[in-house]
């Protein structure tokens, strides 16, 4: 089972590893954006972990949502209204729960994936972070539905998001400022999904 103290656990260690990649991030963003995603992921995940304590005695529902305001207010560009949407969707989708079992943790991870689709108006192949997101979404609910445990399901997502992150380098980007470049936006990596990658990679980590 997937516990609050889990999700809270998710949410502190993303912030740590976003302000970790903070260079990296925006360096990936300068080459096909605005230079700002690694600062802009920094500053709201920040914003988050200074207000989980104030969340504690929420429901996983009511945090998620919580969380999505938090970001759609203090992260700039695109990814704060689409981080927000994938947060509040989730969290709407598991509205006063206090734990989650693989079902329940497929439908919620899908209802935010939905969410950043229908937002950023992306479909896979389109050099976003829905390159990431949509084939973790599709790799949850096949191995929960195989009877595999929340644990090895998100082993596998770490590796299906890796995929995910390799197959934005060749695309020409639809999406976004990047779409702007066309042709030149080939062979550089998508800093959304990257960003996407590590907040899979910390929810496999609190769960292993």
């Amino acid at each position: 089972m997937i516990t609050k103290e889990h999700i809270l656990d998710w949410l502190r260690s993303s912030s740590d590893v976003l302000e970790e990649n903070r260079l990296y991030l925006t360096k990936l963003d300068t080459a096909i954006g605005d230079a700002d995603h690694g600062n802009n992921m920094h500053r709201g995940f920040s914003k988050v972990k200074t207000q989980l304590d104030d969340h504690a005695d929420k429901d996983i529902g009511a945090i998620l949502k919580a969380v999505a305001m938090t970001l759609i207010s203090t992260v700039g560009g695109a990814s704060g209204p689409l981080y927000g949407t994938f947060f509040l969707q989730a969290g709407t989708k598991v509205a006063g729960k206090e734990e989650l079992d693989g079902a329940a943790f497929a439908a919620m991870f899908r209802a935010g994936v939905d969410g950043v689709k229908m937002r950023g108006k992306a479909e896979p192949g389109d050099k976003t972070m829905v390159d990431v997101l949509e084939p973790v979404a599709e790799a949850i609910e096949k191995d929960i539905k195989d009877g595999k445990s929340i644990g090895a399901t998100l082993l596998h997502a770490v590796e299906v998001a890796d995929e995910g992150v390799k197959a934005t380098i060749p695309l020409i980007a639809k999406k976004g400022r990047a779409s702007y470049l066309g042709e030149r936006s080939k062979d550089h990596q998508d800093p959304g999904a990257t960003s996407s990658k590590l907040i899979i990679e910390c929810l496999s980590e609190v769960m292993s």
